[in-house]
């Protein structure tokens, strides 16, 4: 919301030229979850693991007006999971993560 970019990292162990391991610290990749519309407005989507929770039937988007929206929004989506309401949505994304895996 303040116009600054996210960014976290990772660490990973590596060995030098002389064969020792060592921990270096590498930024972490984020693949992007959200995205501006045509019409404006912020889209994003809720995903489970590399899978796109579909929230109602055929309907997997959610669209905000502005970005003073976007965390009342996402706490909402927190509180829905947390009360159960996500369920069977996630359990369904969950299955086909596990298909993906020959599961």
């Amino acid at each position: 919301m303040e116009g600054k970019e996210f960014t976290t990292t990772r660490y990973r162990t590596v060995k030098d030229q002389d064969g020792l391991r060592r921990s270096i610290e590498l930024p972490k990749r984020i693949r992007a979850w959200w995205w501006n519309a045509d019409n404006g407005k912020i889209a994003l989507i809720v995903r489970y693991g590399a899978k796109v929770v579909e929230l109602t039937k055929g309907k997997s988007t959610i669209e905000v007006a502005a970005h003073t929206d976007l965390i009342p929004t996402l706490e909402l989506i927190k509180r829905a999971v947390e009360a159960g309401v996500l369920d069977t949505q996630i359990e369904s994304a969950s299955n086909k993560l596990r298909e993906g895996f020959g599961k």
